[in-house]
């Protein structure tokens, strides 16, 4: 029988709207986003623009739509995107770029994420009819399977200039961005600024339950609003939603630095315990890596028996390599538990005694 989940660290999407953001949510003023009368959407739109610094900005369901119409707008069908060969749209978004518009995705071999502008260089084809053409570059900040990885302003640079200095685009996907500012001290549209477009999400460390915002050029936007018909984006009252992503910009961003010093935390413990393999000096935000092939469990039995038998819940990303996320929903505790948790499995298996956290707080009751 399953323990009911305690500790929660399979993703930052996990996380819930705070009491505070469900009343601002309850208050917003709505309209036909479609028609443009949403005024919780215009203002959440216009919000995002600034902070990035680009002249204008959609609001969509999800970050895998923003990707999938950003590419849509860069690119014509037999065109090539170039990214990371751990890049989420290669693996989490369900093949979006060739079935939704005949677009190929080539595979750049980056370290934890990040590639450099020499990689560009050297994967751009040559311009004749027999090649695909190389259109647009596609980074991920942060990089998820690369740990969490920040890529740094100068990367971005050389990574435009070489892209543009070819005629292709650059496109961020910016899943945890605002991680990567409180992180770095780089400012949101410092990275922004020579990217072609790029999104923010909203419905991970910055605690809002839906959505993401595309930003770009006006002449972009305009495209993307006809993509977004296209695949389905059409939200009408939406400022409900939009009014979570307003709330988190002006409450969240801040406080991630606490979700980052809670997984420095857990990955300091995490390395002490024997048969753990993963380098702490590599946590940057949010997420943790590590191995576990040492214990003589997978990657599987482990996230099974630490969810099962004691209510913390890991994601397993390969057959021995699990990954954490740390989020608004938890707390230093929490984080202590976790590191009980793995020790216990990591010792016994599924056979620990070590009394699952629920039903301690009970007895302590």
């Amino acid at each position: 029988m399953k323990t009911a989940i305690a500790v929660d660290l399979y993703s930052d999407t996990v996380t819930r709207p705070t009491p505070a953001m469900r009343q601002f949510m309850c208050q917003a003023e709505v309209g036909d986003e479609q028609l443009g009368e949403d005024p919780t959407v215009n203002r959440l739109q216009a919000m995002v623009a600034d902070l990035l610094g680009k002249e204008a900005a959609l609001y969509l369901p999800s970050g895998t739509m923003c990707n999938q119409v950003a590419y849509a707008v860069h690119c014509q069908s037999g065109d090539e995107i170039l990214m990371d060969k751990t890049a989420h749209p290669l693996h989490f978004e369900g093949g979006g770029p060739t079935p939704l518009k005949g677009i190929l995705v080539r595979a750049l071999d980056g370290e934890r994420g990040v590639f450099t502008a020499r990689q560009v260089q050297d994967a751009l084809r040559a311009k004749n009819r027999y090649n695909p053409r190389s259109r647009l570059i596609s980074i991920e900040q942060t990089a998820n399977l690369g740990g969490g990885r920040c890529w740094s302003l100068a990367s971005i640079h050389e990574i435009c200039d070489i892209a543009h200095a070819h005629g292709l685009a650059v496109h961020m996907d910016g899943a945890r961005l605002m991680n990567a500012v409180v992180a770095t001290g780089v400012a949101a549209r410092d990275y922004a600024c020579p990217l072609d477009s790029l999104w923010l999400d909203l419905s991970k460390g910055l605690g809002a339950p839906v959505g993401a915002v595309l930003a770009g050029s006006h002449d972009f936007i305009q495209e993307a609003w006809r993509y977004k018909q296209l695949f389905g984006g059409a939200m009408r009252q939406a400022g409900i939603i939009a009014a979570a992503g307003i709330y988190a910009l002006e409450h969240h961003v801040e406080r991630l630095a606490e979700d980052h010093m809670h997984a420095k935390l857990l990955a300091e413990g995490l390395a002490r315990i024997p048969g753990i393999g993963l380098r702490p000096h590599e946590v940057e935000t949010n997420i943790i890596l590590f191995d576990v092939a040492e214990t003589a469990l997978t990657g599987q039995q482990f996230v099974e028996h630490a969810r099962n038998m004691y209510g913390v819940r890991f994601s397993q990303m390969g057959p021995t390599l699990v990954r954490a996320i740390t989020h608004l929903g938890i707390s230093r505790a929490d984080i202590e538990y976790a590191l009980q948790t793995v020790e216990q499995v990591t010792k016994t298996g599924p056979q620990s005694t070590i009394v699952p956290r629920e039903i301690a707080f009970e007895q302590a009751y």
